[in-house]
């Protein structure tokens, strides 16, 4: 199949609201060549992500099309020169680049330090799911925060996950309970069971105020908190209630200025977490390949579970993917949802 030498794809050419007919168009493009470090693979599942609808919502007009697509598993079919870490045959998953075109192609190229092996235990939908989230989640952790990420190694801290049904946090609450946290998960109600199933030890209401349901739980104070929605909303509240030494992290940039004065007679941190970072500026990139192989670990060991919740099998093609944007500009996505079924573009 490789020997083709075009291949199905999904992109756009201009930011559309989602319902337009032109806001994802089937394509047909030339198949990449890998080299240097770069692994070609066949896509096989790919997970859609809020990044991806806010890139497509802001992109400008362009003349040559934009394939998004930020999570995926794919098996190996060709490597650049440089490449030691995989072999073709290999399955491997990834998040991959801003900077480069996405996972919404029937190929793609990936930078060996961004990959790992994919886990063996489970399904490629389930995979597929893992890879963007669970790259965030610990680096918020471990790397941000800077919790010991070794099993039960932080008895005694507390962490406040605010949106812990979403995609991150639904891996970040697993993960830091696997490092031995205490976890306090914001949700809606509806939302309970799935957030207590990650492991939560306790769920509060994100409707009513946070601190007074903190108080009932014997909560004054926290260790960390880490900020999955709307920033600004959130971050006067974090600051009155983050610990002497602690830490704020959030992924979703503020819409109004944030006013850091108030953590510093607390000698408090806020740290920004963005995922695409390392591969934007080449910083550390191989770590990611090292998280990912962690990640795989403990998902093929049980430790970890997928935060797979809804799974399209009719194939990936223009269509499914404007039903997979839709649902998650809903605001309303719990866990993660993934595209399988190979590309079907009518091209």
């Amino acid at each position: 199949m490789y020997m083709l030498k075009k291949m199905k794809a999904v992109g756009l050419f201009q930011g559309l609201p989602i319902t337009e007919s032109t806001s994802l168009v089937d394509l047909e493009l030339t198949i990449p060549v890998a080299s240097g470090q770069d692994v070609l693979t066949e896509v096989i599942a790919v997970s859609v992500n809020p990044v991806d609808t806010k890139l497509r919502q802001n992109t400008a007009a362009l003349t040559e099309a934009r394939i998004l697509g930020f999570d995926a598993v794919g098996e190996v079919v060709s490597v650049g020169e440089d490449v030691t870490k995989f072999a073709v045959g290999d399955r491997i998953y990834y998040a991959g680049s801003a900077q480069r075109q996405g996972s919404n192609a029937a190929y793609q190229l990936v930078d060996q330090r961004l990959a790992s092996k994919a886990p063996h235990n489970i399904s490629a939908a389930e995979a597929a799911a893992m890879p963007l989230t669970a790259l965030t989640a610990y680096e918020l952790l471990f790397e941000k925060i800077g919790f010991v990420a070794e099993a039960n190694a932080n008895s005694g801290q507390t962490l406040l996950v605010i949106n812990g049904a979403g995609g991150v946090g639904s891996i970040a609450i697993q993960l830091a309970k696997w490092a031995g946290i205490e976890v306090i998960a914001t949700c809606s109600p509806k939302n309970n069971d799935w957030v207590k199933k990650n492991g939560a030890d306790a769920v509060i209401d994100y409707h009513d105020n946070m601190t007074e349901q903190l108080q009932k739980l014997g909560h004054e104070s926290l260790e960390a908190i880490i900020i999955l929605h709307s920033t600004e909303r959130y971050f006067d509240e974090a600051a009155a209630l983050i610990a002497p030494f602690g830490h704020i992290a959030s992924i979703v940039e503020a819409t109004d200025t944030l006013n850091m004065n108030v953590l510093k007679n607390k000698s408090a941190s806020f740290d920004w977490e963005f995922m695409f970072a390392k591969a934007n500026y080449s910083y550390k990139m191989e770590t990611q390949g090292e998280i990912l192989a962690f990640i795989a670990e403990r998902l093929d060991s049980g430790e970890l579970t997928s935060t797979l919740t809804q799974e399209m099998t009719n194939g990936i093609n223009a269509k499914s993917l404007k039903e997979a944007h839709a649902l998650l500009e809903k605001s309303q996505m719990v866990g993660k949802l993934v595209l399988t079924g190979g590309f079907v573009g009518e091209n």
